[in-house]
């Protein structure tokens, strides 16, 4: 009976487990929506959703025109590209100078790693736009995009270095057998497999990097988290705008993970064409 009943109730179980998994979630959406009503409402907090969209968009003449908040998110992504086309640089050179055969390289190296992955990211923010900032003649934009790649570019180091040493020994020896040079090596054989390998936590890092953004705002650039205190200030709607600026920073960030998701799927294998 029992070798009956198991594996029917198994298949019920999993005909029902969506529907139950999307109670669960929309009961998970309720009880958080409950929490922040009940806890505006002991605040005695006056809602003004209506007065939100004038601050993310508006129409002049007919013509599309962005609001403070469209304008933040502009500048957030704007920061977020350069700060991520620098933090691989940072990282990958980092990755390599610690497997060079160079003692100065690797010491470097290390020593970049180390120190910037344990000390604060706003730490780090402050000496650059207070101590490099005046001797490099950069402007705040120009210091926060440094400021957050030389953070994040420590932690792509290990990112590179790990997905670097995953790739098995023999493809290294097939690389060497064929005489190709210590770069050849690394640009056909090694990193095209490495990058397959490292796409995944890049992707968080990216992620976090969006995330760590919002910290700028300490030193007046005008991105979207910037924007938002202006706002609140201003018009005291306080927990609208808070609310719509995570908004925003949600779509940002689960638009870039779908995107490398989709890129990862059609990313050719090459494992094993370079050996």
């Amino acid at each position: 009976m029992n070798g009956i009943t198991r594996p029917r109730l198994h298949r019920r179980w999993r005909h029902w487990r969506p529907v139950f998994d999307s109670l669960t979630f929309l009961a998970v959406l309720a009880g958080l929506g409950w929490v922040i009503v009940e806890g505006a409402g002991t605040l005695h907090y006056n809602w003004q959703w209506y007065r939100v969209p004038q601050y993310l968009y508006g129409f002049e003449n007919g013509v599309f025109r962005p609001g403070p908040l469209l304008h933040g998110l502009g500048v957030t992504l704007e920061l977020t590209g350069w700060s991520l086309l620098l933090t691989l640089a940072f990282g990958l050179t980092a990755a390599l100078l610690q497997r060079s055969s160079s003692w100065t390289g690797h010491a470097v190296a290390r020593v970049y790693v180390e120190i910037v992955r344990n000390t604060p990211l706003l730490v780090q923010l402050y000496l650059v736009y207070f101590v490099l900032a005046p001797i490099l003649g950069m402007d705040r934009f120009a210091a926060a995009v440094l400021a957050l790649a030389i953070f994040e570019g420590a932690f792509a180091a290990e990112i590179f270095r790990a997905g670097i040493e995953a790739i098995p020994r023999g493809q290294w020896e097939a690389a060497d057998a064929l005489g190709l040079s210590r770069y050849a090596v690394y640009r056909c054989v090694i990193l095209p497999q490495a990058i397959r390998l490292v796409l995944p936590p890049l992707t968080g890092l990216a992620v976090s990097l969006i995330k760590h953004s919002a910290l700028v705002s300490v030193i007046a650039v005008a991105d979207l988290t910037t924007e938002g205190r202006n706002l609140i200030a201003d018009t005291f709607m306080t927990f609208e705008l808070w609310f719509t600026v995570a908004a925003l920073y949600l779509a940002l960030t689960t638009s870039l993970s779908l995107l490398v998701n989709w890129l990862e799927r059609r990313l050719p294998v090459r494992g094993g064409e370079q050996g």
